[in-house]
């Protein structure tokens, strides 16, 4: 019987969002050199290196019938947003993307209904509603970067099609691998996606060459990239492996609460500008989030 969350768990959960909240912020700043593509590449790369011992061990636990299902894990859970991320910061500040990320657990539940027809109560439909309300009311109200309100929400959009992204995969999981261990679901997944980029970030993606260019600001931009991948992918995948097993999915699950909070933290401590009209929008969110979890 698995026991309430104790001290060392909360301070694990409140690690776990100071990692994953101040993802947003590196890609911000790794963009500064690199783009979009270049950024992706490099996350999904380092990740790739760092698992590699892992990787070997993990390989032989999994059948060869299971290979093509952990690749499509590790695209939609990986990949993927590691390029639509930072495509989507070229256009919306760290703090809105870090809030709009948050939508992720809502829209796990939002693939779990669509496509695995599992059944809402009118509760959670209301979450849904709630929630995809208060997104779209975050992305039109933020202050706009490059561009004009409407143009945020396109690119909003692309941070809604992420976390779209991680709910199919872990709809994927819960329904096609409950018998694989979920540290093995995510070692071989992330490697499987990595090793590919590692390969390209190293040739042809033109990273050696931008950041020989830009020097010291090359070297600083690939620090903050390094960290992504080593903190926010390799690092915080692990930490929330193992936080499910001694705490339980529900109460690791509360991670996307504090998330936008440490964006949004972050976001001002960079002088990103924050209207006050974002909080109610957050708040509704975060309301959506926690009906459409209900049963």
């Amino acid at each position: 019987m698995q026991e309430g969350p104790t001290l060392r768990d909360f301070l694990t959960l409140l690690g776990l969002s100071l990692i994953w909240g101040s993802s947003y912020v590196l890609i911000k700043w790794g963009l500064e050199v690199f783009t979009a593509r270049q950024v992706g590449v490099l996350r999904l790369g380092i990740s790739a290196l760092a698992l590699a011992p892992l990787a070997a061990i993990h390989l032989r636990r999994v059948r060869l019938r299971q290979l093509p299902l952990l690749i499509v894990v590790g695209l939609t859970g990986t990949a993927l947003p590691a390029f639509l991320f930072p495509t989507a910061q070229q256009y919306l500040s760290s703090s809105l993307t870090g809030m709009l990320s948050s939508l992720t657990p809502l829209c796990t539940f939002l693939v779990a209904w669509l496509a695995f027809r599992n059944r809402p109560v009118r509760q959670q439909v209301t979450g849904i509603v709630l929630g995809l309300a208060g997104a779209l009311a975050l992305a039109y109200i933020s202050p706009a970067g490059e561009g004009n309100s409407t143009q945020q929400l396109g690119y909003a959009g692309l941070v809604l099609l992420a976390c779209l992204c991680y709910g199919t995969a872990a709809n994927l999981v819960a329904n096609y691998l409950r018998e694989v261990p979920a540290l093995t679901i995510t070692v071989v997944s992330y490697f499987l996606v990595g090793l590919p980029a590692l390969g390209y970030a190293v040739g042809a993606s033109g990273v050696i060459p931008a950041v020989m260019r830009a020097g010291t600001a090359g070297a600083t931009a690939l620090a903050y990239v390094s960290i992504l991948a080593l903190g926010s992918t390799v690092l915080a995948g692990l930490v929330y492996y193992r936080l499910i097993q001694r705490a339980g999915a529900v109460f690791a699950s509360t991670v996307s609460y504090l998330i936008p909070v440490v964006a949004l933290i972050w976001g001002l401590a960079d002088g990103e500008g924050v209207l006050w009209q974002q909080l109610p929008a957050v708040a509704l969110v975060l309301v959506g989030i926690f009906l459409s979890k209900r049963k």
